[in-house]
């Protein structure tokens, strides 16, 4: 099997391929004068599987392009199998219609994929599960709990922990990791979204008090729902909060909000390449998540089961 990395994170490409103790496949990934992509394999891949690892987080559109290129560029050159390796899939929370007349653009977005060429499509912590369905080639959908619970236990242990979910949707997810921190109890917050990008803080469902609080979710954006959540739970009692979240896109002043809120740590992975401001933060903490997607890579080249990671 082949590596290929598009430009979108390449420290975690060559991780991926380290932890596979293969080189990544010589290519260039380039732009013309006016911005368009060029893509160039200089080595055959005719009869190879091929993964294909490009996360499309910001700029999206680009990192959109670079990797249906690279796609295209592979079933040109007879690749026998091309994996979409996009451990942050852009576009995942437009995943329905909120109100008349607006796009499914997570929908268009895997009809583009499958398009181009691509025969599987390996992700991370989708922002919802159907998305799966929006595909029609084999989609696995990694969840990062795993790594997390270990990173939990490995600091906090497990006693006087609750898991918190910082709103509704995400309740079968923070049930997930609870699960794996020897049933640790779970509160939920509920908010009010008026807005996307904005959302208040209703109520603290469960008790808190005392305890220390982990909260957990797919995406960090703005971060105003996660420190407006973090605030409450330590005005309802919490001793800490700390937040673990897959995907850390952190747009705007999402750093600076993290570093002056109420949240004692952010762990976020690696699924996005950090900002140097990410980097600099005393808050933020990046939990690599290579070792996850390598062996997952490893289980789909060899026919054998992907499920059984997370038995």
């Amino acid at each position: 099997m082949k590596i290929l990395a598009g430009n979108s994170n390449l420290p975690l490409a060559r991780a991926i391929a380290g932890y596979l103790e293969l080189p990544l496949t010589d290519a260039s990934v380039r732009r013309f004068a006016d911005e368009e992509v060029f893509v160039e394999i200089h080595e055959n891949v005719r009869g190879e599987d091929v993964f294909v690892v490009q996360p499309t987080s910001f700029p999206a559109n680009d990192n959109l392009m670079e990797l249906l290129i690279c796609i295209d560029a592979l079933r040109r050159a007879s690749a026998k199998r091309i994996t979409a390796v996009v451990p942050y899939f852009g576009y995942a929370r437009q995943d329905r219609k909120p109100g008349p007349r607006t796009p499914i653009s997570a929908k268009l977005v895997a009809n583009l994929i499958t398009e181009a060429g691509a025969d599987r499509v390996l992700s991370i912590d989708l922002h919802a599960g159907q998305i799966q369905g929006f595909f029609d080639i084999p989609t696995d959908n990694l969840y990062a709990a795993p790594v997390m619970a270990a990173d939990i236990l490995a600091r906090n242990g497990a006693r006087d922990i609750t898991v918190v979910s910082p709103d509704v949707g995400g309740v079968v997810r923070a049930r997930a990791l609870a699960k794996r921190l020897d049933n640790a109890p779970l509160a939920i917050v509920d908010k009010r979204r008026d807005k996307p990008g904005s959302s208040e803080v209703m109520n603290i469902i469960g008790d808190v008090s005392g305890r220390a609080c982990i909260m957990i979710d797919d995406i960090v954006d703005s971060g105003g729902t996660l420190c407006n959540a973090a605030q409450a739970l330590v005005d309802g009692g919490a001793t800490s909060v700390a937040a673990y979240i897959t995907h850390g896109v952190l747009s705007g002043g999402a750093v600076a909000r993290v570093d002056g809120s109420a949240l004692t740590e952010l762990v976020i992975t690696d699924s996005i390449l950090p900002t140097e401001g990410t980097k600099a933060s005393k808050v933020i903490r990046v939990l690599p998540i290579a070792p996850l997607l390598g062996e997952a890579i490893r289980r789909i080249a060899d026919e054998s089961s992907v499920s059984s990671l997370f038995d």
